[in-house]
């Protein structure tokens, strides 16, 4: 009981329909479901949390290519909480679902959905994470992967994984938003099911990670979610799941939604701190953060819109604060993440500093990606492992004992 709806101009189109953004005007489009068809309450989501626990809404009839994904921990960063005065601060680690980042929701639901659509191949350009997931999900599935990376421009813990699960990885000389447009185009000329984020169906997977917080907190709304925003498209899944939420009654308000941009690659925040209604597109975006390197974020109209309605806000930090972040969560707290991921964190920071965050509110910062992502910036930030003969007296010499 749904359908495809332009965001723009409200044209509608059937759910077997092969398309990304409308044909009409071009605008992004969403999923729509009849609510008052789906009798959901929170008696029926009792149990364990995971992506298809809420299967009521999402839309896959059969059953879906699945790894167990979701579940998700969320942690109380009670030290980092204490340097900062908050008592209510916690991490959702996404980093934990089985390709090591939140991807995988999505791509439970949108592989699941290419084959309820008959399709035989699928394909996405990415800055790594998407690109991991999408091979490991057509693996499970059986279905032949192509994706695209920015040369030079990957972790190779991600390229690996790409590599590693089968796909057809192709490097281009250009970067994330050159290889968006060329897979799209290739996509509609071979008939091939593309699953980047402009995909309506795999943004719904994604939207289950607002539905686990909310779940987890007992049904009890945060005050704020805090996200790293690259491509736009979790920071609007989240909102978008929480507000069908509501209107079935399950929660009563929507989070303040906050997105978080590294500083060299930040168009959703100038559009918001200028008041703009759109966003002018970075030609050359730069970060340490590789996962939100995109200078032209293909959900940006969603996300403003997500970040005005719900009353949130949106910060820019620099590439030494998310590093400050990472190192901050796995000394202090134990939590390893990838540094897109920290972004999240180190923009808590920087907000409650402002005055922007209250020290009692509830906030949830949600990390993306595993800290083995990205091997190669961790290596450079840490200290090199002590090299000593290996007699106790050396290992006494070098601790100071």
């Amino acid at each position: 009981m749904y359908h495809l709806e332009c965001i723009r101009c409200g044209a509608r189109y059937p759910r077997d329909e092969i398309i990304y953004t409308c044909p009409k005007c071009d605008g992004l489009l969403d999923v729509v479901y009849d609510y008052s068809q789906i009798k959901l309450t929170r008696d029926d989501l009792k149990g364990p949390l995971s992506v298809w626990k809420y299967k009521a809404l999402l839309p896959v009839a059969g059953e879906p290519v699945t790894l167990k994904e979701g579940g998700t921990p969320v942690y109380n960063i009670k030290n980092i909480g204490k340097d900062i005065g908050m008592k209510d601060a916690h991490v959702k680690h996404e980093g934990m679902n089985p390709s090591g980042s939140f991807k995988d929701r999505g791509m439970t639901v949108g592989v699941s959905k290419a084959l309820e659509l008959g399709m035989k191949s699928v394909a996405c350009a990415s800055t790594g994470n998407t690109s991991a997931s999408l091979a490991v999900y057509g693996a499970r599935a059986g279905i032949p992967v192509i994706v695209l990376l920015p040369q030079g421009k990957v972790a190779l813990g991600k390229v690996a994984q790409a590599l590693m699960h089968g796909s057809k990885v192709i490097s281009i000389k250009g970067n994330f938003d050159d290889a968006l447009r060329l897979v799209r185009e290739m996509c509609i000329e071979y008939g091939i099911y593309l699953l980047n984020s402009i995909n309506p169906y795999r943004l719904e997977g994604q939207k289950t990670i607002g539905f686990e917080i909310v779940d987890y907190f007992n049904w009890e709304v945060p005050d704020r979610i805090i996200l790293p925003v690259g491509n736009a498209g979790n920071i609007t899944a989240i909102y978008k799941g929480l507000n069908e939420m509501k209107k079935l009654g399950i929660i009563d308000r929507i989070p303040k939604m906050t997105a978080i941009q590294a500083e060299g690659s930040a168009p959703i925040v100038k559009a918001i701190k200028t008041g703009a209604k759109d966003i002018v597109p970075e030609a050359h975006p730069e970060t340490v953060a590789t996962a939100i390197r995109i200078g032209d974020p293909v959900n940006a109209v969603k996300a403003l819109n997500a970040i005005r309605t719900s009353g949130g806000t949106a910060e820019t930090v620099t590439d030494d604060e998310i590093l400050a972040a990472q190192k901050l969560l796995a000394v202090k707290e134990g939590i390893g993440v990838e540094p897109a991921s920290a972004a999240s964190v180190a923009g808590l920071i920087k907000l409650r500093k402002m005055g922007v965050i209250a020290s009692d509110e509830r906030v949830v910062c949600v990390t993306t990606g595993h800290l083995l992502k990205d091997p190669e910036t961790v290596i450079k930030m840490c200290d090199k492992p002590l090299e000593v003969d290996a007699t106790k007296e050396a290992i006494k010499k070098v601790m100071g004992w």
